[in-house]
């Protein structure tokens, strides 16, 4: 399994357009097999940081998805919503994966 870590800086001024944008991504990881473990948006603190994390069952699983949602109409609509919005100033992308008993 690999646990995908997003930190995004955000516009302050463009949380709701940001909110929908993590609102259209949650079932569309789901969809092509990922697990979405949620978008956290600023509350006390920095005003402009958000994280997003979602788990694959494998990395191979992970790339399939980032190909695919290349040409996936949904996905390439949000990610013009991003665009139009100009509500992500910048992102991190991190790998983790988990340790259990």
């Amino acid at each position: 399994m690999v646990t995908i870590f997003l930190r995004y800086v955000i516009d302050p001024l463009q949380l709701e357009a940001f909110e929908h944008y993590a609102k259209l991504w949650i079932p569309l990881v789901a969809r092509f097999g990922g697990q979405h473990h949620g978008y956290f948006m600023p509350s006390e603190g920095a005003n402009n940081i958000a994280l997003a994390l979602f788990s694959f069952p494998s990395l191979a699983e992970y790339e399939r998805y980032r190909i695919a949602s290349r040409s996936d109409p949904e996905c390439q609509a949000a990610f013009g919503h991003a665009d139009r919005t100009r509500c992500i100033v910048s992102y991190e992308r991190s790998f983790f994966r988990p340790v259990f008993e």
